[in-house]
């Protein structure tokens, strides 16, 4: 690893008006893309313009320096990783420049992200044809580099047929070159380069809708224009740097509609989707059953093909579908119209670049062979031939992808840790290459060579092709300071893995990790890098709000498990669980846990806090506020006899400012409000209704000490619904404030006593009114206390009201309220629980809306912390504040998480109710006890 050196950062900043950074979290951050591969680059530049770009070359040139041009960093085979400086374009250089509906083009900038540009299109009725599945982050000047395909380039085209000119720099220097069709305004050199290899640019490229391998020299062939523009899409940035691009738009179709196709197995699948292309088609998609963890949705098969059709009207999309599913011959199929549905089927297909990372029994699986393509008319032998080549190699994956134009994507189960493993992931390349090349196919379709294809050119190309190559990138870059190891003169396939400075053996933690095998080292290693944590719109998902709030990628899930892996690492970040970049990386973080269900991998970025919290503060004396916040439950129990007169405190302003700043609270916070009856207190004293079943209604701590309001309600919709509620003893605590605040020794404590008093409750449904503690007690419980089987019986036993309800107590009918809803879903319960039975519940009582996703931004402790107001009200400005204020008068506002209604109430000045008041609240009058 080069130690950066101190005269590059200093010349980087006094050449450039951007950022140029070089301390160990921004090298850290920089070290991986979505590949196998690792390489620490020296320092990280994000220009502002094209002369930035250019001055950063210049700068790099003099000290011999190479750099690497990096967009979303979602690249699969390793080229968006440096060793030098990394020029990074999503920050600032992300202007749509113009947009011409009437030529159908639009000017970008290299990091302008897809899904911006397809929204700017869109009221023009107007897109961007390639969308690979990371369109929501990926940037286009990433797709330049890599030649960037998705679902419809059946219908549209890969990046480069849709690319009309670029204009880029050169790490040689010279005035910037603006390249498009014909050679006029290119260099000399690249006509005499072109007319003196005419015979090979000729017979040398085989002719496939998905090659994307090597050069595209073909496109400076007079008969195809010739293109310099398009010879330098899926380059991966060894050429030239990409300032600005021209690139093509096509209508959108006004309707879109779906045929989905079951099979009896992939090979008839595959062998099925090229009869489909001259029906006009905008994508042929296809996966098998190994890739599906729940099939909801699907027709009867083994392997499904997507067909989307377009048309004017939504009856000709349909017509259009229709028509493909008659002409099939397929075992089962249907056609889909709903946009919610289509939308439901189609994320299974996006996320399946993650979701292939994990084998069905919880096993690890790479990339590294993840887009190779053959002609569409091979694709049923190639994928025989395929799984017979995993079988003999004793590998497994779960090949998937774009079926109408022979490409399939698969990740695959290398054990990338040993020296044997990485020995047999070198051997099933090469067989892997050898049989890709036998089908007539490119080793790359749409992710590029990189690190991980680059070395095995010449079996499908030859070697005087691949010398050609090599020429060619001198003549752009003669002093190969452009990324180099990739594309000419690779680097082996074997070399810069990212698992190789990881830790040989277990670190010693205080999870159980139970999905990873109780090593922290691969639950880290889950992040695959696809970034769907960097997406910027809002949504029904939660992950990552801080992300959405800051833009930082360090506020990212990705960003946190890159510098959790440098850490375990010990190269660019030397001191271990003391590390301040990983500490004020998850000081952010608002362990809202949306990553464990939103992230394709699972990473549990809420979890690795608590443990690096627990970790970092071994010994040492903590935050004020772990001491107030995390041990709330003992204050508040403390508190409760003397409620009213230290509410009354609270309003004296100096007092309440002092208790602030003594608890580490932000002074802009309103300190809650303690309930002057306990929910304890209450049921103590109160006579059951009824003599039906009983049922443990959890009193968590926030509902017995600041709403108990929901408590009593709770009571009341259960003795409605025929059972009689049971408190368990005194002194049980789900634990959650010691989790998120990493006291971990204090947690297990009070976990372990919480399973010794619940003694006879054990085994039976407990319904918890408060999400986050039920989601403590659904996950962070077993995984605290892996060896304690109780953990695991008290864990299953977990209900939310809804769904104790609806499992319980399905006769009972709830009263009609009929009125419209807004507020939010608590992230843990989006999370960890679900939120499928309040929806039904909800339905059926007549409350009709959605809630909003995403986080509130208190997340517990979180937004009353000093230093985290912006980042709270930003999440809260997110969704949660809009919905509300979006909502109409009469509108009945949910929220079942404390946190999520005192950010309401603080904030909007809105109170917002528990389900179960609302529902309590139609039931017919009984005196109150």
């Amino acid at each position: 690893m080069a130690t950066p050196h101190p005269d590059l950062a200093r010349d980087l900043a006094r050449a450039v008006h951007g950022d140029v950074e070089s301390d160990p979290a921004a090298r850290a951050l920089a070290t991986m893309d979505a590949s196998n591969y690792r390489r620490v680059p020296q320092a990280v530049v994000a220009p502002r313009d094209a002369e930035d770009v250019a001055e950063t070359l210049r700068v790099c040139r003099e000290h011999a320096t190479p750099v690497v041009p990096r967009g979303g960093g979602t690249s699969i085979a390793g080229q968006a990783t440096g060793t030098g400086v990394v020029l990074d374009f999503t920050r600032h250089m992300r202007r749509i420049l113009e947009l011409d509906p009437a030529s159908r083009t639009a000017v970008v900038q290299p990091g302008v992200v897809l899904d911006d540009l397809r929204a700017a299109a869109a009221p023009h009725g107007l897109t961007f044809g390639p969308d690979p599945s990371t369109h929501s982050r990926c940037t286009l000047g990433g797709m330049i580099g890599n030649n960037s395909c998705g679902p419809h380039s059946v219908a549209w085209g890969t990046t480069a047929d849709n690319v009309r000119s670029l204009r880029v720099v050169r790490y040689g220097g010279g005035d910037a070159l603006h390249l498009g069709r014909g050679l006029p305004d290119a260099p000399p050199w690249l006509h005499e380069f072109a007319a003196g290899h005419l015979a090979l640019l000729r017979t040398g490229f085989p002719a496939l809708p998905r090659r994307i391998s090597g050069y595209a020299l073909d496109a400076l062939l007079p008969e195809h224009g010739p293109d310099p523009a398009r010879a330098l899409c899926g380059s991966e940035g060894t050429l030239a740097v990409v300032t600005e691009a021209t690139v093509a738009l096509v209508e959108a179709p006004r309707a879109r509609a779906l045929a989905v196709l079951g099979y009896a197995d992939e090979p008839a699948a595959a062998e099925a989707a090229p009869g489909l292309l001259p029906y006009g088609p905008l994508t042929v998609e296809g996966m098998a059953a190994d890739l599906v963890r729940e099939p909801v949705g699907l027709p009867r098969g083994a392997a499904w093909l997507f067909v989307e059709t377009g048309g004017e009207t939504p009856g000709e999309a349909r017509d259009r579908a229709e028509r493909i599913l008659r002409a099939a011959d397929a075992l089962d199929g249907a056609v889909v119209t709903d946009p919610a549905a289509m939308r439901a089927l189609w994320r299974i297909r996006e996320d399946a670049a993650g979701t292939a990372t994990r084998m069905p029994d919880g096993g690890e699986a790479w990339p590294g062979w993840e887009d190779c393509a053959v002609p569409p008319a091979r694709l049923g032998p190639y994928l025989r031939d395929f799984r017979a080549l995993l079988a003999e190699h004793g590998l497994r994956g779960t090949p998937y992808g774009h079926f109408g134009e022979g490409c399939i994507h698969v990740r695959v189960d290398f054990d990338l840790r040993t020296e044997e493993g990485v020995a047999r992931f070198r051997r099933f390349s090469e067989d892997q290459a050898d049989l890709v090349v036998a089908h007539g196919g490119s080793l790359s379709g749409e992710h590029g060579d990189g690190q991980a294809r680059a070395e095995l050119l010449p079996r499908m190309y030859g070697d005087e092709m691949v010398g050609l190559f090599t020429r060619f990138k001198d003549l752009w870059d003669p002093d190969g300071g452009l990324n180099p190891g990739i594309l000419a003169r690779p680097a082996r396939l074997d070399e810069n893995l990212r698992f190789a400075v990881l830790p040989k053996r277990p670190v010693d933690v205080a999870f159980g990790y139970p999905q990873d095998g109780g090593d922290f080292s691969a639950a880290v290693s889950r992040c695959v890098g696809v970034a769907k944590c960097r997406t910027e719109k809002a949504g029904p998902d939660v992950m990552c709000p801080s992300f959405r709030a800051t833009g930082e990628e360090a506020h990212s899930t990705r960003g946190r498990a890159r510098l959790l892996h440098e850490m375990l690492a010990g190269e660019v970040i030397t001191d271990g669980w003391r590390s301040t970049e990983v500490r004020d990386a998850l000081d952010l973080c608002l362990s809202c846990k949306g990553c464990r269900t939103d992230c394709p991998v699972g990473v549990d970025m809420a979890t690795y806090k608590a443990e690096f919290l627990h970790q970092h503060y071994k010994g040492r004396p903590r935050p004020a506020a772990h001491y107030a916040m995390g041990g709330l439950p003992r204050w508040l129990r403390m508190a409760a006899p003397f409620a009213g007169a230290l509410n009354a405190l609270a309003r004296v302003g100096p007092l309440a400012a002092l208790a602030k700043r003594l608890g580490g609270i932000d002074a802009r916070r309103e300190l809650p409000v303690l309930a002057r009856r306990t929910f304890r207190a209450w049921a103590r004293t109160r006579r059951p209704a009824v003599a039906g079943p009983p049922v443990v209604l959890w009193p968590d701590t926030f509902t017995d000490h600041l709403s108990p309001e929901a408590g009593l309600a709770a009571v009341r919709v259960l003795e409605a619904a025929g059972r009689t509620p049971v408190l368990p003893r005194r002194g049980v605590c789900c634990g959650l404030t010691y989790v998120s605040t990493g006291r971990l020794d204090a947690a297990r404590r009070v976990m372990r006593r919480t399973l010794d008093r619940l003694g006879p409750y054990l085994g039976e449904p407990i319904v918890v009114l408060e999400p986050s503690c039920a989601a403590a007690l659904r996950t962070d419980l077993p995984e605290l206390l892996p060896d304690d089987p109780r953990a695991a019986e008290l864990a299953g036993a977990v209900r939310t009201l809804a769904q104790y309800l609806e499992e319980y107590a399905p006769e009972w009918t709830p009263p009609r309220l009929d009125r419209p809803v807004a507020g939010q879903t608590h992230c843990h319960q989006h999370a960890v629980l679900g939120e499928a039975a309040e929806r039904r519940l909800r339905q059926r009582a007549g409350l009709s809306g959605e809630l909003s996703g995403g986080c509130c931004g208190l997340a517990g402790n979180f937004g009353f912390e000093k230093g985290h107001w912006d980042v709270s009200v930003a999440c809260a400005e997110d969704q949660l504040l809009p919905s509300v204020r979006a909502a109409e008068p009469g509108t009945e506002l949910l929220a079942d998480g404390f946190s999520c209604r005192t950010q309401l109430e603080q904030l909007a000045g809105r109170r917002a109710r528990h389900l179960a008041e609302v529902l309590a609240e139609g039931l017919p009058e009984r005196p109150v006890d």
